[in-house]
């Protein structure tokens, strides 16, 4: 079952298209990663889910409802945290996270307190005095403490150091855990990895790729380390190879994991003294993308197989 619905969008600003045919969808219960450089697409698609930018054309719908002629019933069931978060400067930290869980009509005080503690945050202090990632910590407070169904996250972590990122990580699967549903927009390739069950690669305005991240290993390169009792020779005849060189530890090269088989097939002639190899990620998957000036904007990759 899909809690978000993104259908042929499209958003265009005078002349400039900004959003082109757009397609993807959050299923429920799961962890979707919305993934893509600045100026790529992003925050513009986020602003129209939230009723916040109207659509050119095509279909946004959330719960079944239509992201703009029924935002206001779709807000009551959605927690939003932007990557630049804007507080009111006389008000305490504590006020602020008040506020947003009344405004939500929860009043979970026990998560409240766990969350502030947890984030290491002085809800005392007023909002003037806080720093990016203290304005951040007190808008991730209040969606957390919320019971949304759906928290759409827009590069949430930006100024939190890597011990608060961990425990926004705990944060984003407690709630999968609990059946909820996460869009989260992020440059962060490995906090993609560690949480999303799918990612959608948005590209100058499109989607370039969607799927599992099982789904799109086949698209990465594994990186081998190779040491022989002979000099290896013929490997960059074989197709999928790539990036080939000599190093003191033995020879290195990266090899398109399709061809993973017939490249160890080769080098097994030359006596293999040590072998490693680094499985492909998510950033390998996502620099092949934006790394080759020579594919067509936009092409997909099945056009490109």
């Amino acid at each position: 079952m899909s809690v978000l619905e993104v259908r042929n969008l499209t958003k265009k600003f005078g002349k400039v298209t900004t959003l082109d045919g757009v397609n993807f969808e959050v299923r429920s219960g799961e962890v979707f990663g919305f993934i893509g450089p600045n100026g790529a697409g992003k925050s513009t698609t986020i602003r129209i889910l939230l009723g916040i930018l109207k659509a050119t054309d095509g279909e946004v719908k959330l719960f079944g409802k239509d992201a703009w002629d029924e935002a206001v019933e779709i807000h009551k069931r959605v927690a939003y945290v932007p990557g630049d978060v804007n507080l009111w400067p006389n008000l305490t930290g504590g006020e602020v996270i008040d506020l947003f869980v009344k405004l939500r009509g929860t009043n979970n005080k026990s998560r409240r307190e766990e969350l502030i503690k947890k984030f290491d945050l002085d809800p005392t202090k007023k909002c003037r005095t806080y720093s990016k990632g203290n304005r951040q910590k007190v808008a991730l407070i209040a969606a957390f403490s919320s019971d949304a169904d759906l928290y759409i996250l827009d590069e949430p972590t930006s100024g939190l150091d890597p011990l608060m990122e961990q425990v926004f990580q705990e944060c984003v699967k407690e709630v999968k855990n609990k059946g909820k549903s996460v869009l989260l927009s992020s440059h962060i390739l490995s906090e993609v990895e560690k949480l999303c069950d799918r990612v959608g690669i948005i590209r100058q305005g499109k989607i370039i790729e969607t799927g599992s991240l099982n789904e799109l290993r086949h698209l990465t390169r594994t990186h081998i380390l190779v040491e022989t009792k002979k000099p290896i020779s013929s490997l960059s005849k074989l197709q999928g190879i790539h990036d080939i060189k000599e190093t003191n530890q033995g020879l290195t090269f990266q090899v398109d994991t399709e061809e993973l088989d017939s490249a160890i097939r080769h080098i097994s002639q030359f006596g293999i003294v040590k072998l490693e190899s680094a499985p492909p990620t998510l950033e390998d998957l996502f620099m092949r993308h934006y790394e080759s000036k020579n594919n067509a904007e936009g092409k997909s990759i099945n056009e490109s197989k």
